[in-house]
């Protein structure tokens, strides 16, 4: 072995949010046991092509002896990664696999499903969510169903104030869900949305919020990434009272 220039993953840091996995062309770094992990030398060429996609700062490069990068390794392990099940993202464990569900009879998704719909047995109506996961931490934000998307970025509580909050805000969009006053790290979630918007070329973004003042904390989060992306897009508040009922609606 030779001493070359590699990645190197700092655990003590890494949150296992999973950003780097897409941005790694010869799929080196994988996410296990919660965390990003590099899963083989000859894999990894040290270019260094993850670096800006870590939010928590978790990876650089270093110089070590490590094996010569491999790229006929890397065509077999690539080719093994195609034939394999999604891996887990974020915290690893297998409710943070993405999926991306059927639509109800009458409409249609850009990407294959996955998944098929879910009825409720009880009220008989489909689900009107397309995705999973939709917790903003979760997310992967280049996944295929952000891709061109009209994405909702909803309080945690409007899905429970709002009677027919699949019918009249789900249908026909990707979904994130956060909570701008318990949630920490919420620069993730500012580097997320921004990747949506630049990456995934989302087509408009809605926040639904709550009337209670700690809601203003997701549409400012908002204004901030579409103020940071390269692209514009437009951004509509929507702000319900506690009963459901609309106060606000406005395109910011």
């Amino acid at each position: 072995m030779a001493t070359r220039k590699i990645v190197k993953i700092d655990e003590d840091l890494c949150d296992g949010c999973g950003e780097c996995v897409p941005s790694c062309a010869e799929g080196a770094i994988q996410i296990i046991n919660g965390k990003a992990r590099l899963v083989g030398d000859n894999l990894c060429d040290g270019l260094g092509a993850c670096l800006g996609d870590c939010p928590q700062g978790a990876i650089t490069i270093e110089e070590r002896e490590a094996e010569a990068f491999d790229e006929e390794a890397v065509s077999e392990h690539m080719a093994r990664q195609d034939k394999a099940e999604p891996a887990p993202l974020a915290c690893g464990c297998p409710g943070t696999m993405v999926q991306q569900f059927d639509a109800p009879a009458g409409q249609t998704n850009a990407v294959a499903p996955a998944v098929a719909p879910t009825t409720s047995p009880a009220s008989g109506q489909p689900s009107e969510l397309r995705q999973w996961p939709v917790q903003l931490h979760l997310v992967p934000p280049t996944a295929p169903f952000f891709l061109g998307a009209d994405l909702l970025l909803a309080a945690d509580c409007t899905a429970f104030s709002i009677g027919d909050f699949h019918e009249r805000y789900l249908k026909g969009r990707a979904l994130v869900m956060a909570c701008p006053k318990l949630d920490s790290g919420q620069e993730i979630y500012l580097q997320k949305l921004i990747a949506m918007i630049d990456e995934a070329k989302i087509n408009t973004l809605t926040v639904l919020m709550m009337q209670v003042p700690c809601c203003g904390g997701l549409v400012r989060l908002a204004q901030e990434a579409v103020a940071r992306a390269s692209r514009k897009v437009p951004v509509k508040q929507i702000v319900v009272g506690v009963q459901g009922e609309v106060l606000k609606e406005e395109w910011c």
